[in-house]
């Protein structure tokens, strides 16, 4: 594991170094933000599973050669799921009749890149990564009070999408992407049961400046 991080923060610190390299032939007209709707979808728990539009994303790049951008995100989200009134064993001697409204919160940020596959006037095809750290809350709301564990861990994202630039300035235009996200994260529920790293789908629609 700690070779594994070891990795991490040498990636982190090469890209760190390649930013410092380009600073000084800055050119703002290449400095781009991106603000996107997300909807995301868990597919390794069944804590909070439900494919949910409660999310955004943004992003602050800067293209430091025609095909590749480099830069840092962040982004949140919030996905939900009710469970109906059931009787839960919380330990051998204990046990709690209710319902739930169980909660994920995830907030990761980091460095983001991508390369742009093809490039046209109009729409550009790209692929992207997106690396950091992870802040995430799983919460169980049970009637007026509620459960939580907010552990932090690593965040991977690789994703596919358009940029999109009707205009002949390219300094505005519109923004999709599929993207795969997992997080190391781990967690305990109400129940006792584990939460070990989970994986996300989702798009995201949005604009660029």
């Amino acid at each position: 594991m700690k070779i594994f991080y070891g990795k991490i923060v040498f990636v982190l610190c090469m890209f760190s170094m390649f930013a410092l390299q380009t600073r000084a032939q800055w050119d703002p007209h290449k400095t781009h933000l991106i603000v996107d709707w997300q909807v995301n979808a868990p597919y390794s728990t069944d804590f909070a599973d439900k494919i949910s539009g409660w999310g955004m994303n943004f992003e602050g790049i800067y293209d430091v050669s025609p095909r590749w951008a480099l830069g840092a995100f962040i982004n949140f989200h919030t996905n939900h799921t009710y469970i109906g009134r059931q009787t839960l064993q919380i330990s051998p001697t204990e046990s709690l009749t209710t319902d739930q409204q169980r909660s994920a919160y995830q907030l990761p940020f980091g460095f983001t890149s991508a390369y742009t596959l093809y490039k046209s006037k109009v729409v550009n095809p790209y692929f992207g990564v997106k690396l950091g750290a992870v802040y995430t809350r799983y919460t169980t709301y049970c009637g007026t009070g509620g459960v939580y564990d907010n552990p932090w861990g690593f965040y991977a994202s690789p994703e596919i999408g358009l940029k999109i630039f009707p205009f002949k300035s390219k300094r505005f235009g519109f923004h999709v992407a599929g993207y795969y996200s997992y997080m190391t994260n781990r967690a305990e529920t109400l129940t006792g049961e584990s939460i070990d790293g989970q994986n996300n789908a989702g798009f995201r629609l949005g604009v660029i400046f």
